[in-house]
């Protein structure tokens, strides 16, 4: 696996890898706002193409607090992935505490017509300490 994607889950042929950072430009702590940038690669390991139809993300923040959210496509889009292909896109997470977790499903619809849910693996979102 590239190491630059920390996070993987693969299901049905399908593989989500994420990589996360933190952007401490858009983040500031006297306001409660932390903000990350999560880059996603879908990568299409069966023998039929797939369509990305929806998503759904669970985001927790450091409290517990969990926020789910729900659309159309990822960034705008309702991509379809060729056998043998990826796509990639990149989107972003505010939160109102330094640390959290992302993890999620896209549901995608096969050539043959069978819908699948397809695993978004968790992974964390964590602030660098800042020193006193």
């Amino acid at each position: 696996m590239d190491r630059f994607f920390g996070h993987s889950a693969t299901t049905q042929g399908i593989t989500v890898r994420v990589a996360v950072s933190f952007l401490p430009d858009r983040s500031r702590a006297d306001n409660a706002r932390w903000f990350w940038s999560y880059h996603i690669r879908i990568e299409n390991h069966s023998d039929q193409a797939v369509q990305l139809l929806t998503r759904h993300w669970v985001i927790t923040d450091g409290r517990g607090g969990v926020h789910q959210v729900d659309g159309e496509g990822v960034v705008g889009e309702q991509p379809v992935i060729q056998p043998g292909k990826a796509h990639d896109y990149v989107s972003g997470c505010p939160l109102n505490t330094p640390t959290g977790r992302m993890e999620g499903v896209y549901r995608m619809l096969r050539d043959d017509g069978q819908m699948i849910a397809v695993e978004i693996p968790r992974f964390p979102l964590v602030a660098p300490a800042v020193a006193d």
